[in-house]
């Protein structure tokens, strides 16, 4: 499921933890320093770690921050707030500052993740690029989350190259070095 084990290798990542009680001081957040933690073994750099309540106007603004900044991260992953609750607001706002969506990357976490729980078929997660940053919402909880982001770290590098213009969507990848062979 996850590769070679170093697709993370190099990339640089910002995380926004999506909870009104970590946000308040009234539970300790465990998601955003298990992914650093994890993120960081893999060879990654994480920049930057907030934490933000589940309220549109501040996911938003904490989204925007980050993508239009002048030292913009290469992914951003969200955790939280991506269930049914009337406070779960993190795929809305996400949608609002994306430019473009990217859902093969939700619905290859909701399709594995099902496999596990037939939960997973709740999740409201999106995926989009917002200008040359790659946003990725992932669960709450820290199982849920580094789950979701070993299914879709292996397409991360490829989907960057791409992004950044180092390739194109059809050219061969440092990520995906095997030749495809054409159909004749």
């Amino acid at each position: 499921m996850s590769g070679s084990g170093n697709e993370l290798k190099g990339l640089t990542f910002a995380l926004i933890t999506v909870s009104d009680r970590s946000w308040a001081g009234q539970r300790e957040d465990l998601s955003g320093p298990a992914l650093k933690d994890y993120l960081e073994k893999k060879g990654a750099r994480v920049v930057n770690l907030l934490v933000v309540p589940d309220e549109l106007e501040k996911i938003k603004s904490a989204l925007w921050q980050l993508c239009d900044g002048p030292e913009a991260p290469e992914i951003i992953l969200t955790t939280g707030g991506t269930g049914l609750s009337p406070r779960d607001v993190t795929p809305e706002a996400t949608r609002a500052v994306l430019e473009k969506e990217v859902p093969g990357l939700a619905e290859a976490m909701r399709a594995e993740s099902l496999k596990k729980t037939p939960m997973a078929m709740l999740s409201r997660a999106v995926c989009g690029i917002r200008k040359r940053t790659l946003i990725i919402n992932l669960p709450g909880s820290v199982r849920g989350a580094l789950e979701n982001l070993e299914v879709v770290a292996p397409a991360l590098g490829h989907a960057l190259e791409v992004l950044r213009q180092k390739i194109s969507d059809c050219q061969q990848s440092k990520h995906f070095p095997e030749k495809v062979k054409e159909k004749k």
